[in-house]
């Protein structure tokens, strides 16, 4: 039986100690918008693996002081029970530039003070990678982070690294969500006083340097390249990178770039983009036009908390925007030739990506003889699969998700997008001296690892229902794994399926791993399949992934074709979506609208 209403209201109005957010609940009661307040009460909002994220006004279900306090204190009690001297090895905050974030930060350093635990809590504001860093650097008993990333200028989040300076994964985000549901009685009301705490602990500026050294390691020795051969142009997206990229630059031994003026400084309006991320149509226009201005040769861009990266080329007046997985293959090859320098074994290098990724790093680990890991879709599975390979005694230098996130040396094992910022510009300076370009480097490794191509996007479905029986008819149309009592598809496309991965929880199957044929990976709450499938007349193969997405009412597809015929694979990948859109997805008969 649901509560009533009136009971949430009270609750909320009970609890919150912000008196701005009080009067907003107590407004829209008074004047019974029902609809409004059953959309902010009604239901809590998750604390998952991503933390929390969500539009920052009163309620329940949004981002605002309650939230962060609760939290922060769940977290807290969860932290003392599982990890030793928590107390005294203390917690890593910072934040970043948006509406709120620097008072959550300190919200959050209280509610651990008050249970007498250190808090690292940084001063001014860092980029995401600064707290991962730090957890690592200062043997920290977890961190968290003050960011929603990309999102709207509406959102804000609360992300939360563990004691292995990664992301959390299962059973700690259960844990700490049952935890937080048992402490919700504020212990902090306000962080006046945070800073005058003998537990408050700042060390910016040390772990500031100690990034910077960080980052002077990923300087490629082999490489040799003039610092004022390219000229480059960068965009922080109204983020707080500009000051980090702009110190990179000078370590890695460059002239400085052109900033995009206008998206140079933190501005938590983002008043020149609707979705501040390098990956939305148009985010790169103005960084575009200024490179025109100036003859710059590459754009650069950083997502506003600088964990994600993005380039352009301009290619003869043409400018060609990089796609994560194309840059992911590149540093990749970039990290490749710079570990087979150093005349270290081969077979002890891997890489990490995520199984939604390209698999021309497969192909190019097949060829070159280093271990090639993939894995779930994440910097929390990348950066602990990374972990596990060290512990097996490897070196993994790299890790990307085709989400523009990429993951450089030892120090940080989540994405730095100032750190592929530098990697980058070192690989088209490099390429520079010796008289070539980015995207005619990119063709080069087509020819010796294959061509591959990608075509990713989604289906939007807002009925459960409708989702759950599209994915039981793919689980139930063909004769794919019939001797194990399966029935997927057992074509697309014009191609033969040669492999089936399910990493639905309840329906798990890999028909590649005789006898159990159970995945080798990790099974996922939302549906998630991938497909493997070849031609029997040429070399042409596709790998198709479908998923549903844990946070918007989409059906997401991650397709990639590859073979030694340019046209071929392009020509296959249409005929693998109208297949998938017509008779798996049956798009038409079942509403589904595509972008």
């Amino acid at each position: 039986m649901n509560t009533p209403l009136k009971n949430l209201v009270e609750e909320w109005l009970r609890l919150d100690p912000n008196e701005s957010t009080r009067k907003d609940v107590e407004h829209l009661w008074n004047n019974n918008a029902v609809g409004e307040l059953e959309r902010r009460m009604r239901t809590r909002i998750e604390f998952g693996t991503a933390g929390l994220r969500g539009k920052m006004e009163a309620g329940w279900s949004r981002m605002n002081d309650l939230i962060v306090i609760q939290a922060s204190q769940g977290l807290c009690a969860y932290v003392l029970e599982h990890i030793q001297n928590a107390a005294t090895r203390g917690v890593v905050v910072g934040h970043d530039h948006r509406h709120n974030s620097e008072r959550w930060a300190q919200l959050t350093a209280a509610a651990f003070i008050a249970n007498n635990v250190k808090v690292y809590l940084h001063n001014g504001l860092v980029h995401t990678p600064m707290v991962p860093f730090s957890v690592k650097a200062l043997n920290a008993a977890c961190g968290v982070m003050i960011t929603a990333s990309h999102n709207p200028k509406q959102d804000n989040g609360y992300k939360v690294y563990w004691e292995n300076a990664v992301q959390i994964i299962g059973p700690h985000d259960v844990g700490i969500a049952q935890s937080i549901m048992q402490h919700l009685e504020p212990r902090v009301h306000d962080a006046s006083r945070v800073m005058e705490s003998d537990l408050c602990v700042d060390c910016t500026e040390e772990m500031k340097k100690g990034y910077f050294c960080s980052l002077s390691n990923l300087r490629a020795k082999m490489l040799s390249f003039d610092g004022a051969s390219v000229a480059f142009v960068n965009t922080s997206m109204h983020g707080v990178g500009d000051p980090f990229t702009s110190k990179a630059f000078e370590i890695a031994g460059f002239s400085p770039y052109t900033p995009v003026k206008e998206q140079q400084h933190a501005d938590p309006e983002f008043p020149t983009v609707k979705f501040p991320n390098p990956e939305e149509k148009g985010a790169l226009d103005l960084a575009i036009a200024t490179a025109d201005a100036k003859g710059a040769s590459y754009v650069l861009a950083q997502d506003p908390d600088a964990d994600r990266f993005s380039a352009a080329e301009n290619c003869d007046g043409k400018w060609i925007t990089f796609t994560g997985d194309q840059l992911g293959t590149l540093f990749a090859y970039h990290v490749f030739e710079t570990y087979k320098a150093s005349s270290k074994p081969i077979g002890k290098l891997a890489m990490v990506a995520s199984t939604v990724s390209s698999k021309m790093v497969e192909a190019m680990a097949q060829i070159e003889g280093f271990r090639f890991v993939d894995c779930l879709t994440g910097f929390k599975f990348i950066g602990n699969t990374a972990l596990d390979l060290v512990q097996a005694g490897y070196e993994v230098p790299f890790g990307y998700e085709e989400a523009i996130g990429y993951m450089f040396g030892s120090e940080i094992r989540d994405k730095d997008g100032v750190a592929a910022t530098m990697v980058f510009a070192q690989l088209a300076a490099s390429l520079r001296a010796r008289g070539t370009t980015v995207s005619a480097h990119l063709q080069e490794l087509y020819r010796r690892y294959g061509y591959f191509e990608t075509s990713n996007s989604y289906f939007v479905c807002t009925d459960p229902l409708v989702i759950e029986n599209i994915f039981r008819k793919i689980r139930s149309s063909g004769d794919m794994g019939s001797s194990q009592g399966r029935s997927y598809p057992s074509s697309i496309g014009g191609l033969q399926i040669r492999s089936v991965v399910d990493l639905t929880e309840g329906h798990g199957y890999d028909s590649m791993n005789a006898p159990t044929y159970q995945p080798k990976l990790p099974l996922s709450l939302g549906h998630m399949m991938q497909f493997r499938a070849s031609s029997d007349s040429d070399d042409s193969r596709i790998v198709l992934t479908i998923r549903t997405s844990g946070t918007e009412p989409k059906i997401k597809y991650y397709l990639e074709g590859s073979g030694s015929n340019r046209q071929a694979v392009h020509n296959l990948l249409g005929g693998v979506v109208d297949d998938l859109a017509e008779d798996w997805m049956n798009a038409a008969e079942n509403g589904l609208s595509r972008p």
